[in-house]
């Protein structure tokens, strides 16, 4: 019993180090240069008292005015914001300024200040967590409040410092002579379609990659016959999000595009022998393939990453299909009806997906729709402007590809009647490519199979010259 009081004790407490905080405030007034440094690394809800966070908020006002931090400067920022008194007053910020008699070990001292922090921060959680777990909470919603919590906190830790520029051009240079000796070496992932290949040099780890395109063009096609490619082929370990189509309709979709069956004619019930066989035939690869699909339509970022996270320690991961963007939210929370806020939202969306590239160190497929706009244009070519309700997606995406269709957009099918525009031939838009040029690549689409190829050479049989001229004409090439 006397032990549980202990325990009791110490988490009203809380850690802290107030010889620490002063110490820490202390070296700023000594040392303009380590308050420069100290200010880099800690925030204001790292300190624990009311008083040292005034007088820290008070520095930082300081710092950002580009004033020397001084006695004379702090106390005269900390009496016209009316804090003088609570943050201990003339008297208590001298004692602060005697504090330290050097600023040598004041790394020391901020250590101590942001541990203190964190298992502060870590005692709310678990308080938090010990709530939920009390409550009327599914398992599942537990475990994903508890690993979203700590994966917040973790999220929030900078740990990232300044390097001098040279470790970085002998990292890069190693780099060049490796590919150099080995073409192959930095080769991303195998998407099975070469064009694509060859552009982006394949799929690369920790890329943001977006799929946009209208309704009914065949961007989740697209990602799925990627997907398919990179497992079967390549032997890759993929997880597929899918927001909008539940799992039986995307196993479908895979098995018919991978055996190359009539999709139509399997569900009319019309299918050869020799088709049957192709069907068997993939079915066994597909069945040993690590294609792993989650069809929940509620999924967020903070889950996605979580179920990631177990899925990359159990069976490996190399590729991350989310279908798509707009059919997100950013957690569980019930939304306004506000397009202000709903921008606000996808852009937390998509800079969590770019987080969840960067730690699971895989590329994320992420599928996004276009805004109406560009079906007011005559030529129904998407640009970047036409990515919906956020410059964020834009801004966040390492790559994004557009899927034009100009038969869709030849409304009486006149142009394709006259020839002038072949039927099923769609130019894939590379229209933002952080680390090479942007280009139009040219794909050939088997409807009846749902699967997109590389067109070859053939793509002037598809679309006519003038149309490859003005496409051409319309890429941006910066990055």
């Amino acid at each position: 019993m006397a032990e549980a009081k202990k325990t009791v004790k110490t988490i009203k407490s809380m850690p802290h180090n107030l010889e620490a905080e002063q110490s820490v405030l202390g070296c700023i007034l000594f040392d303009k240069d380590v308050g420069a440094e100290i200010i880099a690394e800690v925030k204001e809800e790292d300190f624990y008292a009311e008083s040292h966070k005034l007088i820290y908020r008070a520095m930082l006002n300081v710092y950002m005015g580009s004033i020397p931090i001084d006695f004379v400067t702090l106390c005269d920022n900390l009496e016209k914001s009316g804090d003088l008194i609570n943050a201990g007053g003339i008297t208590y910020i001298t004692e602060i300024a005697k504090s330290v008699p050097s600023t040598a070990n004041f790394k020391y001292y901020v250590n101590i200040v942001k541990r203190d922090s964190l298992m502060r921060r870590m005692i709310k959680i678990s308080g938090e967590i010990t709530e939920a777990a009390l409550s009327d909470i599914s398992g599942e919603e537990m475990i994903n409040l508890a690993e979203k919590s700590i994966f917040d906190i973790s999220d929030n830790l900078d740990t990232a410092k300044l390097t001098k520029l040279n470790e970085s051009l002998t990292e890069v240079l190693k780099k060049f002579e490796t590919i150099q000796i080995d073409k192959n070496a930095f080769k991303g992932l195998n998407t099975g379609i070469k064009c694509i290949n060859e552009l982006l040099n394949g799929l690369q780890k920790s890329d943001l990659i977006l799929i946009a395109a209208r309704p009914s063009v065949g961007k989740t096609s697209l990602a799925l016959n990627i997907v398919e490619n990179a497992a079967l082929q390549s032997g890759a370990s993929c997880a597929v999000f899918s927001l909008e189509m539940p799992k039986a309709q995307l196993a479908q979709r895979l098995l018919c595009s991978a055996s190359r069956t009539s999709m139509e004619k399997a569900n009319k019930g019309e299918l050869t022998a020799e088709e049957w066989k192709r069907l068997i035939k993939e079915n066994d690869r597909l069945s040993k393939a690590k294609i792993f699909i989650d069809d929940s339509s509620m999924n967020t970022p903070p889950q996605i990453l979580s179920k990631c996270r177990r899925l990359k320690a159990k069976f490996g991961l190399d590729l991350i299909m989310v279908d798509y963007i707009q059919l997100m939210s950013a957690s569980n929370k019930a939304n306004e009806n506000n397009n202000s806020n709903r921008n606000q939202e996808i852009s937390e969306i998509t800079r969590k997906l770019k987080i969840l590239a960067r730690e699971m160190d895989v590329p994320v497929l992420a599928i996004s729709q276009l805004s109406r706009a560009v079906e007011t244009r005559t030529s129904g070519r998407p640009q970047l402007s036409d990515l919906r309700e956020s410059g964020a997606i834009e801004q966040d995406a390492d790559i994004v590809m557009f899927i034009h269709r100009p038969d869709k957009v030849d409304a009486n099918m006149s142009k394709v009647m006259s020839g002038e525009i072949k039927k099923d031939f769609a130019e894939l838009i590379v229209a933002k490519h952080r680390n090479g040029r942007c280009d139009t690549l040219y794909l050939k689409w088997l409807p009846e199979y749902t699967k997109f190829e590389d067109a070859g050479e053939n793509f002037k049989t598809g679309i006519a010259d003038n149309i490859y001229e003005q496409s051409k004409g319309n890429i941006r090439t910066e990055n």
